[in-house]
């Protein structure tokens, strides 16, 4: 008796997590179906369509320089500093995880700091660094700048690729000759790409969507498109601004729903215990 009543006080606190879960995901979703229809309105402010569909501030968007000159330094920036954060974070962890010590515990928890400091405080530490060494309003300042808030992610996915990879594969490619490139090139690069990839694309969705350090190092000179947007905000609230609202989610879930891919891949790759 005991045990069906607990069985139905654990079934009533399930249902309830789910629809709190379910309510809190439809709240944080909220925003994206309201602006998607708005991208599509018929009047020339930010409002629901009111007599029809229209494509109007679509064609602005497709058609503005300014626009487009923003998406492309939103990706060439993203770009590149995912790739110098890859490498980077890749290399980090694969020393963490051969060294297995208490240090490289701590380097691995220096690694991941930047997600614990909130982006104001770090964008003003790297503005005050960037004054003296002559990088504020650059692009190389930006991209520096993303690829180390973005090396904490490529730390975290691949450090827990790496916890599935057997030591004695790196051993027995040791044992037969292999050089350490080789070993990294052939054996253990492979066995982790998944990882690497996952943080790839967290590294990229956080370039492609950050705005608080390109506020702050970026100048005039620099104005990805999270920064044009803001600017527009500011300026006047003009539909084409939900058009890129729309684009960016887009676009984001396009690269989570790969992110997902390819973590139901590693799944499946995993050996069972």
């Amino acid at each position: 008796m005991e045990h069906e009543v607990w069985g139905m006080k654990t079934l009533q606190i399930s249902g309830t997590m789910a629809a709190l879960a379910w309510a809190v995901l439809s709240l944080l979703a909220l925003p994206a179906f309201i602006v998607i229809p708005v991208s599509f309105t018929d009047t020339r402010y930010l409002s629901l369509p009111e007599e029809g569909l229209s494509l109007q501030h679509w064609r602005t968007f497709l058609t503005s320089r300014e626009w487009l000159s923003s998406i492309w330094q939103s990706l060439w920036i993203a770009t590149v500093s995912t790739a110098m954060a890859v490498v980077a974070g890749t290399l980090c962890a694969v020393g963490c995880w051969r060294l297995s010590s208490r240090i490289s515990e701590h380097v691995r928890t220096a690694m991941i700091l930047p997600l614990a400091v909130p982006t104001i405080v770090y964008a003003l530490g790297i503005y005050r660094l960037y004054v003296q060494l002559d990088l504020v309003g650059t692009a190389l300042g930006v991209v520096l700048a993303h690829a180390v808030t973005g090396l904490p992610y490529v730390v975290l996915t691949v450090s827990g690729s790496l916890s599935n990879l057997d030591p004695r594969l790196e051993q027995a490619a040791r044992g037969l000759g292999a050089s350490v490139g080789q070993t990294l090139r052939w054996v253990i690069v492979p066995n982790i790409m998944p990882g690497v990839l996952s943080g790839a694309i967290f590294a990229f969705i956080h370039s492609w969507d950050e705005l608080i350090v390109v506020i702050f190092i970026g100048g005039r000179a620099l104005f990805t498109l999270p920064r044009r947007m803001w600017d527009g905000i500011n300026d006047n609230l003009d539909p084409v601004i939900a058009v890129v609202a729309t684009g960016m989610i887009l676009f984001t879930l396009l690269i989570l729903t790969a992110e997902l891919s390819l973590g139901a891949r590693r799944t499946e790759s995993t050996p069972a215990a």
